[in-house]
């Protein structure tokens, strides 16, 4: 027994032996900090989201949810994968001044220009398709978040390694969003309030971000060369279809569900899902942490990787046997809703290896190329049995389609991981 101590004693030290003085201190600075975000994040929308089902009922809820996923497509267009490569940037060059203003001025004009273009296609879709058209007071309503995620300056506090910035910022948008929805949203007629709060909340947390980057840190905006303009963008092309891909099966679910079925099945789907999102949230707090320390520190991939398959599994069983309090807190009585939650609750597992061995290993290693391949295919495949599984499955083929997709992802890049160790 003495002998079986001093070996755990040993493994341990050995574990934690990479983490010393002011490594130890900004990760943990930052864990806490995105942990405070999170659990804000995770008990605010379980305070309103059994209410607004109440209130507005699952099908009015469906209208915002679905506005919101179109919406999505043009959130990763608009970002343009610089919360990867500005995050990864600002970690190299966060020494240099004149370095970080170009990777500032970079980022908004690129940004800005991918935002007009984004603004004009989302009123071309309003207007020409009649489903949304009659509800185009949601999705205009909607549209002002491409500019408040625009704007908030994520990328830079990430890659600084100051995640407090990120976590009071957000924690104050949550706030004002969570108070505003009890004093404005009282009957089913409220529903267009929901994604004006939303807009609201994230414009003001983005110019509040901007005016601590040019305040604090001094940084500069600065007209750039069109031809630097071009090259970064062709150069993140490969990490913006990464980030983009993606919403082909996660967001096309909720779409088609739409068009298929009814929204009630929407609000139903989303609800659901929210309750994986939460473990998925929990899952990126850890990612984000570690990603600007795992650019410095290479060696420590290892034990990261040990540490997220735990903690992945564990998320993934906690739905499933928490699902009586899951079904009484959202006031749902659906017949196929174990099924859906227990299908969700295990794409938890093809997430967490997608993370571990695509962002935090193949990028950090500049093999941005090959995780482009494998998010290609497996978005592609996913999107095109979307179809077919909604269509003839509805709900239940959202659900089978998400697990399927993510797995493809996860199972893709842990393959070529072990491949390239070989």
């Amino acid at each position: 027994m003495a002998v079986f101590f001093r070996f755990k004693k040993f493994r341990l030290k050995k574990y934690f032996n990479i983490l010393k003085g002011k490594d130890a201190k900004v990760l943990l600075e930052n864990f806490f900090s995105l942990s405070a975000l999170q659990l804000v994040g995770m008990l605010l929308p379980l305070i309103t989201l059994p209410y607004l089902l109440r209130v507005l009922g699952f099908s009015n809820y469906g209208i915002v949810i679905l506005a919101g996923s179109l919406i999505a497509y043009f959130q990763s267009i608009t970002d343009y994968s610089f919360k990867i490569t500005a995050t990864r940037d600002v970690a190299v060059f966060r020494n240099s001044p004149e370095k970080m203003n170009i990777i500032y001025s970079k980022v908004l004009m690129i940004k800005g220009m991918f935002l007009c273009l984004s603004f004009l296609a989302l009123f071309a879709i309003v207007m020409l398709y009649p489903p949304f058209y009659e509800e185009r007071k949601v999705f205009f309503l909607t549209m002002p978040l491409l500019l408040g995620y625009s704007l908030f300056p994520e990328w830079f506090f990430q890659g600084i390694e100051k995640m407090k910035y990120i976590s009071l910022l957000n924690i104050g948008i949550k706030l004002f969003f969570t108070i505003c929805v009890f004093i404005f949203i009282t009957k089913k007629e409220d529903y267009w309030i929901y994604p004006l709060l939303q807009s609201a909340g994230f414009i003001g947390a983005g110019l509040v971000g901007q005016y601590i980057l040019i305040k604090k840190y001094k940084l500069k905006f600065r007209w750039l060369r069109f031809k630097m303009i071009k090259n970064t963008i062709k150069d993140n092309f490969p990490i913006f279809i990464n980030q983009f891909l993606p919403n082909l099966y996660n967001n096309t679910n909720t779409l088609l569900l739409g068009i298929f079925t009814t929204t009630y099945l929407v609000g139903i789907y989303d609800a659901l899902k929210k309750i994986i999102d939460l473990c998925v949230a929990l899952l990126n707090v850890v990612s984000r942490v570690f990603f600007p320390f795992l650019n410095r520190r290479k060696d420590a991939f290892p034990k990261y990787r040990n540490m997220m398959l735990v903690l992945g599994l564990v998320l993934a069983m906690m739905p499933i046997i928490v699902n009586p309090l899951v079904f009484w807190y959202l006031d749902m009585v659906y017949e196929n809703a174990l099924l859906i939650l227990t299908l969700l609750s295990l794409s938890i597992i093809g997430y967490t290896a997608y993370d571990i061995f695509g962002l935090n290993y193949f990028i950090i290693r500049r093999k941005d190329k090959l995780v482009m391949k494998n998010t290609i295919v497996s978005s592609l495949i996913g999107f095109v049995l979307a179809f077919p599984l909604i269509y003839f499955f509805n709900i239940l083929g959202a659900a089978i389609n998400l697990m399927f997709a993510r797995f493809m992802m996860g199972g893709g890049l842990t393959w070529n991981y072990f491949k390239s160790k070989k």
